[in-house]
């Protein structure tokens, strides 16, 4: 027959099109990338956070738009699965060469007389569509073009790969369901189980999803029978004890399951932190070593835990724990959080804004020693005080409203009073004060005339990580340096430093002040009048610790160092509601015992050495403004002090000065290193009368001292009187002391005969203390 020469014409344009068709697809193929390529290029949807030990610390989802998690080797996947997988996808997978050319020539048949086959996609073929989007199928299906460019790159696949690589690589990438994107992500989501530990039915069940992703739970699980029973077939009778009921109610239960967390680990707060620090323009990292120690991040989570469940009942739920190595300012610990005791655990205690209460006082008085206007034993005034101000008359006052007169700046200091820090304010001024916590990094967002005189009661919001910092700086002789989170290769991550390059200090405070402040924070007998010689704060190594109770019981903290750890806590609610009867001793404090302890268990701590131009010298203090009955006693005992050159003298005295009201005024300023004024000359005695307290007084007890040691001196005129409490014998002669108890109570005095010669009504008041009649006579 003869054929026209057009016929011959058209055939040829058509071959040559179909050709140049084939050479473009397989030159796409032939770009197909290594399996070491694919597997570098993986990106789980969670960053890895490890201690310095490698050890998983805390798993942080970082990808919202899927879910993919670590890549899996071939040899951790379960033997079920991956008989599951090539039962149900690609039976001839480890025959064939990429394409399996008689599934596909069956399925060319079907399709030629409308029969319903198998479809000839090989696991193969299905990666390299996932390798390259050219090639994956679309809402219409693959086009001439797709289809032989991904039979060509499945065959380019199979020479350059590996078969176990192709299946492992295929597990990874395959989407399974909804968000979830390959093996690891599938086994811990629907499973809650690693993949090796997979058996038939879940691996039954894995492999229908390959086929039928977002398909209803019936029909999953009908696949997910057939493909367990291909599994079973070489066992012969086993094959018909298939219960395909029960493993739909099994399939249903899976599909509904979400046992992936977004976050898991011990180290959530921490892990945002260190992810935020990152240059944002850099790609999410999917493993980061950090500097967290993970025996130390779970003892410090779990004691947090267990003294808050201690604490139950005083309304406090939430803390905190910050661990720095001094040297190089590495985290060694963050807690930021009492996790599930929480309603708030979302929030992140060590970078919440809190008030610091007394805590700010070590920095306070070394800058008074810094600028040579104190000294550790000079003697400042424990005594009501009226300070003139803009705003009219700042009147402090401690929070149990007695007074202790006059102290050393040693005393003044580790018992924590209110009254001599802001007299030391008045002296060093908020703006100096303002600019020396600048220094030790922590940058307040108002000036220092905002705040005025209560920045020495610790007014400002700080938060825990900067606060610890500070301590470090006291720890490191008054140099400054910032934290450090990471251990990569020396650099910076945005403002936090990487532990394993040098830190750069920066000067922050005298070295002589740091060494003077750190020596009466570690003297446990200056503490002792306060806290008692058996304190919790008391160790059996080297530390400096100070404790701080912000305004209504709100917050509590506890910084302290040894000579290599900065440790920090805060205990408080997230809400900012008030604890109740939570004191210096009872909340922060034993956590931070507990963590030094743990820190210490076989590490020595050593006091540290003494900075050059420090002066060591012994001194002796003056009496007392009164007389008991041996005689006059002198305002301290003597000892050995060290002071800036300059400022050491051997007798430290109070003036002879009278003053009700202490002046601000630039000649008052002129403070000698014994004392800023001496109390009032004593009026003229009335016979039998009640001198303190005075008739109104309302006493307020200390949140950071312990109840036990709050005692409130009873004076009177006259020595042969007889004190009675609400109505009770209390005591006798012209001075009594008593431990407050809530309530408002009456105070009275009488001769021998029970006549009552005067008589004052005072009200104590403390947060979340029931009011239980005291037994009488207790004091």
């Amino acid at each position: 027959m003869f054929l026209p020469f057009d016929f011959f014409f058209t055939l040829r344009l058509r071959t040559q099109a179909a050709a140049l068709v084939l050479a473009a697809c397989a030159s796409g193929a032939w770009a197909i990338p290594t399996f070491d390529e694919v597997r570098a290029d993986f990106k789980p949807s969670d960053t890895l956070i490890l201690s310095r030990e490698g050890e998983v610390l805390q798993r942080l989802r970082t990808d919202a738009t899927v879910r993919r998690g670590q890549w899996v080797p071939l040899a951790d996947v379960s033997p079920a699965l991956r008989q599951a997988l090539v039962l149900s996808e690609d039976k001839r997978f480890f025959e064939h060469s990429g394409v399996d050319w008689r599934a596909a020539s069956a399925a060319a048949w079907g399709n030629l007389w409308n029969q319903r086959t198998r479809g000839a996609s090989t696991i193969t073929m299905q990666l390299a569509g996932l390798l390259d989007g050219d090639w994956r199928q679309g809402p219409g299906g693959r086009t001439v073009a797709q289809k032989l460019g991904q039979t060509v790159a499945a065959q380019v696949l199979d020479r350059r790969w590996r078969k176990d690589q192709i299946l492992e690589a295929y597990l990874n990438l395959v989407p399974f369901r909804s968000e979830l994107v390959g093996i690891d992500a599938l086994s811990r989501t629907l499973f809650d189980k690693a993949a090796h530990g997979l058996d038939d039915r879940e691996a039954a069940v894995a492999a229908a999803l390959v086929r039928a992703p977002n398909a209803r739970p019936a029909l999953v699980a009908q696949r997910a029978c057939g493909v367990l029973r291909d599994m079973q077939q070489p066992t012969g009778a086993k094959a018909a004890r298939v219960e395909c009921d029960a493993l739909d109610l099994f399939t249903t239960a899976a599909l509904q399951r979400r046992a992936f967390d977004a976050s898991e680990g011990v180290a959530p707060h921490f892990a945002r932190y260190l992810l935020r620090q990152r240059d944002k323009d850099s790609a999410v990292p999917e493993r980061v070593t950090s500097t967290l120690r993970a025996p130390l991040q779970r003892f410090a989570m779990q004691i947090l835990q267990q003294h808050l469940r201690e604490l139950r009942g005083r309304h406090v739920e939430d803390g905190a724990v910050l661990v720095l190595d001094n040297a190089t300012g590495a985290v060694l610990a963050w807690v930021g959080s009492s996790g599930q005791l929480s309603q708030a655990s979302e929030v992140d205690g060590v970078l919440a804004l809190r008030q610091p209460g007394s805590t700010l006082k070590p920095f306070l008085y070394a800058e008074a020693i810094a600028e040579r206007r104190l000294t550790a034993a000079s003697l400042v005034e424990d005594s009501p005080a009226q300070i003139t101000t803009a705003g009219g008359l700042y009147i402090p006052q401690n929070y149990d409203r007695q007074f202790k007169g006059w102290v050393s700046v040693r005393t003044a200091l580790a018992a924590s009073l209110n009254v001599p820090a802001v007299r030391t304010l008045v002296m060093v001024t908020p703006d100096a004060f303002h600019r020396q916590l600048g220094a030790v990094g922590m940058p307040l967002r108002e000036s220092g005339d905002y705040f005025g005189y209560s920045l020495a009661l610790g007014s400002p919001e700080v938060p825990l990580l900067h606060l610890t910092n500070a301590f470090r700086t006291l720890a490191n002789g008054g140099r400054a340096s910032p934290v450090a989170s990471t251990l990569a290769n020396g650099g910076r991550q945005g403002p936090v430093a990487s532990a394993d390059a040098k830190p750069r200090f920066t000067p922050a405070i005298d070295p002589r002040a740091a060494f003077i402040v750190g020596d009466i924070l570690s003297d446990g007998n200056a503490r002792a009048r306060t806290f008692g010689t058996d304190s919790v704060l008391a160790t059996r190594f080297w530390t400096a610790v100070k404790t701080g109770t912000s305004k209504d019981m709100r917050d509590n903290w506890a910084v302290g160092w040894s000579e290599r750890y900065t440790v920090g806590v805060w205990v408080g609610n997230a809400s900012g509601a008030a604890m109740h009867e939570v004191s210096g001793t009872s909340g922060a404090a034993p956590i931070w015992a507990a963590v030094m302890g743990f820190l210490h268990a076989r590490e020595p701590s050593r006091a540290p050495k003494t900075p050059p131009g420090l002066v060591r010298a012994a001194v002796r203090f003056g009496p007392g403004p009164s007389s008991g009955a041996g005689g006059p006693q002198p305002l301290e005992a003597a000892r050995d002090e060290w002071f800036v050159p300059g400022t050491q003298q051997p007798l430290f005295a109070m003036d002879s000065i009278a003053g009700e009201v202490y002046d601000t005024s630039a000649s008052s300023q002129k403070t000698s290193k014994s004392a800023a004024r001496a109390p009032a000359a004593p009026a003229a005695a009335v016979p039998a009368r009640i001198t303190a307290p005075a008739s109104g007084t309302v006493i307020a007890l200390d949140p950071d001292i312990p109840p036990a040691r709050q005692r409130l001196q009873f004076t009177a005129t006259g020595d042969a009187v007889q004190w009675r409490l609400d109505g009770k014998p209390l005591g006798r002669g012209s001075r009594v002391a008593w431990l407050p108890w809530p309530g408002r109570h009456l105070v009275q005095i009488t001769d021998a005969q029970g006549q009552v010669l005067d008589e004052v009504r005072l009200e104590v008041r403390g947060a979340g203390v029931v009011a239980v009649p005291p037994r009488a006579g207790a004091h």
